[in-house]
């Protein structure tokens, strides 16, 4: 019965149904587009700095790099062959303490992103990974959104969107295990099955009365985060701040910025905030997923930015931006979807 009732809510709300349909109206906008350009991979140049304009195959490290370093946390790559000493010591050379975030230079929508506590930990994860890592500073900001930020041809950059993410944090009562908190939350009781292959059995640890636990410490709607569309909060001052920052980050036109920070009067100013990621062409206006939102709306807003990419990636082509050839694109598929089985395997 409990299996049915989760069924049962993934079925009647949109937002956690499979992407191919909730894509369905987009397919025939990009073989729309396609037609236009005469590319099927037209969105190579809507971030032509970003490998394959951000939409696959791209590595966080060389766009960290694109990004002036104030603006995101101290960040090592590893290759997991490496030397666990040799990488220790790289850690410890740049200065980032435990607790890290570890996660795929190449990833997949949160898979394989773990917060790690110890050297025995981050040992474990490294024997696992067959992928190039990422090590990163835990940034010290609560607060978590993702901010949409699109430059269109011969105008001033705008925010088309942004998200508020709501963490997946148990307050104990002295009396439920972290299992029978689960329980009480359709959202959270979707994630029960990863959460007892991380916890173990932590997960049948009673919490004491106000004691909060963060169960996953990355706001990825796949893990149970709840986006909250709060694009009110976009105001004159915060888009002209980042106008100024995303002017610095060459070749970046069109994706979402993932950004933690203190709150949204600093974020308005440009101050106190730090980027978890960028992502390119790929990005979705995940303001969309609000549970607020009708299927209408995801579809209109959907529809709405593939538009801008298509606008944007035109535009670039034009200034000397490459479209990805035919044989070049179903070679990147490839190798995304065996990177994809990696990640999966972890």
């Amino acid at each position: 019965m409990a299996k049915f009732n989760l069924f049962l809510h993934k079925l009647i709300h949109w937002e956690y149904w499979p992407y191919q349909v909730v894509y369905f109206p987009v397919y025939f906008q990009y073989l729309y587009y396609a037609i236009r350009t005469r590319s099927f991979f037209y969105f190579n140049a809507s971030n032509p700095s970003i490998k394959n304009g951000g939409f696959f195959m791209e590595s966080k490290k060389e766009i960290y790099d694109l990004i002036p370093p104030q603006y995101y946390p101290k960040t090592l790559l590893v290759n997991p062959s490496e030397n666990l000493a040799s990488i220790i010591e790289k850690i410890n050379a740049t200065n980032i303490t435990y607790p890290l975030i570890v996660k795929p230079d190449i990833g997949l929508r949160g898979t394989a992103v773990k917060k790690i506590y110890s050297t025995v930990e981050l040992e474990n994860y490294i024997k696992k990974a067959k992928f190039n890592i990422l090590i990163q500073e835990l940034i010290p900001y609560e607060n978590e959104i993702g901010l949409f930020y699109i430059q269109l041809p011969n105008k001033e950059g705008k925010i088309t969107g942004i998200v508020s993410k709501e963490f997946m944090i148990l307050t104990g009562n002295g009396k439920n295990t972290i299992r029978e908190l689960l329980h009480q939350d359709k959202r959270y009781l979707l994630q029960l099955e990863s959460l007892e292959k991380e916890f173990k059995d932590k997960i049948n640890t009673i919490l004491k009365d106000g004691e909060t636990i963060n169960l996953v410490p990355y706001g990825n709607h796949c893990r149970g985060t709840k986006f909250v569309d709060a694009s009110d909060k976009i105001s004159p001052e915060m888009t002209a701040s980042f106008n100024k920052i995303c002017s610095q980050i060459d070749g970046f036109y069109f994706g979402r910025m993932d950004i933690m920070f203190s709150n949204f009067d600093d974020l308005a100013r440009g101050e106190n905030f730090q980027i978890v990621e960028i992502n390119g062409a790929i990005s979705e206006p995940t303001h969309m997923y609000d549970p607020k939102h009708s299927l209408l709306f995801g579809w209109k807003e959907l529809t709405r930015h593939f538009h801008y990419m298509y606008l944007i990636s035109k535009n670039n082509h034009k200034n000397g931006a490459k479209y990805l050839t035919f044989r070049a694109g179903v070679q990147e598929f490839k190798n995304h979807h065996k990177h994809y089985d990696a990640i999966l395997e972890f």
